[in-house]
């Protein structure tokens, strides 16, 4: 029997809105969509239609001026500070474009890092850092220091610090905006292998059409409005650009799932 899926992240009617003088800037206008875990999902769309907004809304760096962010089931929309930094720790990891690996630190302590705030044991705290190293190929690089690896190597560490609290959703800005066409490729498919294996959802924000074609789903953001839902095989074949496929009319104006 096929397993029950489980929603991860799901955005209700999410607006957010800045104040600019007299003029109000809608960045995100009513957006709806659900990930379920073990489902890779990339957030296409143009600079400046939303994508890294709805990254921090979800990872509870912003909040939205109206509607509901759920993260494994909790309401996050207006948590305290602390509470939502508890559910950073536990349920959200991120993956940034330049890593932000800490340079005093192996790539093995890197990844201890997360770990730290809850307690964990060393024993077990590095244990766990060198599995999950083993888990994303980089383990014989476990005493290098960051400038010591390459940018593919980096990012791996990276996804492996990202998954150190066993997260519901793993967010990725531009996962592979400063990687080569192989490297980027390779950390994608690893990302994708993780989300099945760890029944993990991973949302990508991404400009890069090959990482998009990759990605189970695909939602297209323009001007702040989720105007598109579709499925990663529609691209695999095609030469169709997903950053800027045109939104058939009779759709209406925001996708659902």
């Amino acid at each position: 029997m096929a397993s029950e899926k489980h929603v991860a992240v799901e955005c209700i009617d999410v607006w957010r809105e800045f104040q600019d003088g007299p003029r109000v800037i809608k960045v995100l206008q009513g957006t709806n969509l659900k990930v379920d875990r073990g489902e890779f999902v990339a957030v296409v769309g143009a600079s400046g239609s939303g994508k890294t907004t709805l990254l921090n809304l979800i990872g509870g760096l912003d909040q939205p001026t109206s509607g509901t962010i759920l993260v494994d089931g909790l309401d996050i929309t207006d948590l305290d500070d602390e509470k939502m930094s508890e559910v950073r720790r536990h349920k959200i990891g991120v993956l940034f474009q330049d890593q932000h690996l800490l340079p005093i630190f192996t790539a093995l302590e890197n990844v201890e890092v997360p770990m730290l705030l809850d307690d964990i044991p060393e024993k077990d705290r590095r244990d766990r850092a060198i599995k999950l190293l083993e888990m994303v190929s980089v383990d014989h690089r476990s005493q290098h220091m960051p400038h010591e690896l390459s940018g593919g190597m980096r990012s791996r560490v990276a996804l492996a610090r990202a998954l150190a609290n066993d997260p519901a959703i793993l967010l990725c800005d531009e996962p592979t905006g400063d990687l080569d066409h192989k490297t980027g490729g390779e950390v994608i498919q690893l990302m994708r292998d993780l989300a099945k294996k760890k029944n993990l959802a991973v949302l990508a924000a991404t400009h890069d059409p090959e990482t998009a074609r990759m990605a189970d789903k695909i939602l297209l953001l323009r001007d702040g409005v989720l105007v598109d839902e579709l499925i990663g095989d529609f691209f695999k074949h095609s030469k169709v650009d997903v950053t800027t496929r045109k939104h058939n009319q009779g759709t209406g104006d925001r996708a659902s799932t």
